[in-house]
């Protein structure tokens, strides 16, 4: 990943509140670019999307801001284009995790067989059936497999943006207290590769090394899309929903490391920032420096 696209996704239409959508302004007052540059990477900035600021949807209960969830995805999925089609890797910066299916779907305007490493402290398999808040946030997953609201699972005719068993979830959290009983059915009878927080703890590297040698032969390229709720909350306290026992921020950088040096590695997404509990930006700068380093320096991964 030495050319890069920086895409801001300033968006929380799909969260359970506003702040997410001040992230990417964040990441740039704070240095992104100027870091990546730094380091010699080649960064091909194509800006921001227009800000979606959350707003309760109360005439739809379970499909909270669907539409917007909707146009979002698309205009990320235009920039994620522009990006491929100048030979960069996006770099993608969240916004909630709805965001992400957007870039899938960039992504699938130039590739047919895609892998997922969806590195997040919960699954996001709800879907309008069986959310309970009818927040996105909750059923990006689902989507992005196929399931859920049909107008945002075929988003650009393309269903599943990932097939089930092309996808792993990595660092997702059990124990934290946010996984729906009807998400936890769901595990129990899907395809995903699965790797639990706790069999990663400790050996971050070693797990992160174990799944790309399966799935750079199942798939031409992968993106990972990484929540920073999969950072244990008492290191990094800007997750827009709190989640403790994850990883440090340490462990999921290494992790995130091995990761972007595939040369299948198809594009970064970084979600779930809260910019509203980051007000003096302290906690996205250490942020930024782990991404700049695993990006730039593959001796330092």
């Amino acid at each position: 990943m030495k050319n890069i696209a920086l895409i801001g996704a300033a968006s929380s239409a799909g969260a359970h509140g506003p702040g997410q959508e001040r992230a990417p302004a964040l990441f740039r007052k704070m240095g992104i670019y100027e870091g990546l540059c730094a380091a010699g990477l080649e960064v091909l900035d194509c800006g921001d999307i227009p800000t979606v600021r959350f707003e309760p949807d109360t005439n739809h209960p379970k499909a909270q801001n669907l539409a917007k969830v909707i146009d979002v995805a698309h205009k990320v999925a235009d920039k994620v284009s522009t990006a491929l089609q100048r030979h960069a890797i996006p770099l993608v910066l969240g916004g909630d995790c709805t965001v992400t299916l957007g870039v899938l779907e960039g992504l699938r305007r130039f590739h047919d067989s895609l892998g997922l490493v969806y590195f997040d402290g919960d699954v996001d398999l709800n879907t309008p059936q069986t959310t309970n808040t009818g927040i996105f946030d909750g059923m990006g997953l689902a989507h992005i497999i196929g399931k859920g609201a049909e107008e945002l699972s075929r988003i650009g005719n393309h269903s599943p943006l990932v097939s089930e068993q092309n996808v792993v979830l990595f660092g997702f959290n059990p124990d934290a207290g946010w996984m729906d009983l009807a998400e936890v059915e769901f595990l129990q009878q899907s395809s995903f590769v699965q790797y639990p927080v706790a069999n990663i703890q400790g050996r971050a590297s070693q797990m992160a090394t174990e799944i790309l040698s399966v799935l750079e032969k199942k798939v031409d390229r992968f993106l990972v899309h990484f929540d920073v709720d999969a950072v244990d909350y008492q290191d990094l306290p800007v997750g827009d929903v709190p989640h403790e026992g994850g990883l440090s921020l340490q462990e999921a950088t290494q992790a995130l490391g091995v990761f972007v040096s595939s040369s299948k590695c198809g594009g970064l997404v970084i979600t779930e920032l809260n910019a509203e509990s980051d007000v003096d930006g302290v906690h996205a700068k250490r942020l930024i420096k782990e991404i700049v380093r695993i990006l730039a320096d593959p001796a330092m991964r």
